[in-house]
């Protein structure tokens, strides 16, 4: 991507904040090679409510260094760890920002949903961060006009903190990798794509039902990386690119029950494939089982369009059209309330907000 160099002065302490959503994968990524890069292309939901808050407040340094320096504080704390992996990357992005080193930098974060827990925390921490960076490019150096260039750039840079957050940057889905099927594709970054999408899919709710709040015992970074020795990879990444055919087809059609069926089948094959790794490892929790079998019991009893999926943790969203969101509203808070800690109701978004 271009790179820019500072012009003008900023002595004066600007502000700049983002809200950025975190997704939902129906058809993974899990594999990767290079500077984070995918070994099969994937597709998400933007989610709405489940989201981060990033500010960045900068100010000129009265001595440029070659350091990038900040002061960072999560959910009005400070956290040494998530402080360390931020300096990290800024300090790994420096060619895309080369005014990363003439500002102080003071970051704030918070998430709307627990951290770490199977909820895409970092797609919605990186990619809020990353759109933070571009607004301080516009701002300094007065580049990324376009809107285009813009999310382009974020969703760029996004990618190279965590994979999936490349997804977060574009309202409704967002389609990242290359693949036959579509021109537009790239592994550097995601594309929105909403084109040909049957309307009830816009309208798409995604309720997370919380069973657990506990930090993963391996991370998504670690998980990627066991998938390298993992003896069912190849056929995994063959097998996302037939379902991603197949998915998106349904998706034209408004076809829900092949929808859902591949969410279900790519949630399960996650796990399955953690659970296939060396050494293995499991993520999901009792309760998440009973779920998914009241969830199928309600689908065959009432004839329901209403299905699961799962990200990297033991933590269910619920998949279902508007149409029926009254009917699962009460069994959600009289049947499924009682397997889980809390429930959080969201829905296809709109993208990221400046605020």
């Amino acid at each position: 991507m271009e790179t820019q160099q500072t012009t003008g002065d900023t002595s004066t302490t600007k502000r700049i904040s983002w809200k950025s959503p975190s997704n939902l994968a129906i058809i993974k990524y899990w594999g990767k090679y290079g500077t984070q890069y995918p070994r099969n292309p994937s597709i998400s939901i933007t989610l709405n409510n489940a989201h981060t808050i990033s500010k960045i407040a900068y100010r000129k340094k009265e001595k440029p260094t070659q350091d990038v320096e900040i002061d960072f504080k999560f959910e009005g704390k400070e956290n040494l760890l998530f402080k360390t992996k931020l300096l990290k990357f800024l300090e790994s992005i420096k060619e895309h920002f080369p005014f990363l080193t003439d500002y102080e930098l003071e970051i704030e974060s918070e998430n709307s949903f627990p951290h770490s827990s199977g909820i895409a925390s970092s797609a919605s921490s990186m990619s809020a961060i990353a759109l933070c960076l571009c607004s301080m490019e516009r701002e300094i150096a007065n580049t990324l006009e376009s809107d285009e260039e813009f999310y382009k750039k974020a969703s760029y840079i996004a990618r190279l903190g965590s994979g999936s957050a490349c997804r977060s940057v574009y309202p409704s889905f967002a389609f990242w990798g290359e693949s036959k099927e579509t021109e537009n594709g790239s592994n550097d970054y995601a594309i929105p794509f909403t084109e040909g999408i049957d309307p009830v899919f816009m309208g798409f709710h995604d309720d997370i039902l919380i069973v657990s709040k506990k930090e993963k015992s391996v991370s998504s970074t670690a998980g990627h990386k066991l998938m390298e020795g993992n003896v069912f990879a190849s056929a995994r990444y063959q097998q996302a690119n037939d379902r991603m055919h197949l998915l998106l087809e349904a998706m034209r059609k408004g076809d829900l029950e092949t929808f859902g069926k591949i969410c279900e089948d790519e949630a399960l094959t996650l796990h399955a494939l953690m659970m296939c790794s060396n050494p293995s490892y499991v993520l999901i929790e009792p309760q998440t089982l009973s779920l998914i079998k009241e969830i199928r019991n309600y689908r065959e009893e009432t004839g329901h369009s209403v299905y699961f999926s799962l990200d990297a943790g033991p933590n269910i969203h619920l998949l279902y059209p508007d149409n029926i969101s009254k009917e699962i509203e009460n069994w959600k808070n009289n049947v499924l309330s009682g397997f889980c800690l809390e429930i959080l109701s969201d829905h296809v978004g709109t993208g990221p907000e400046k605020l």
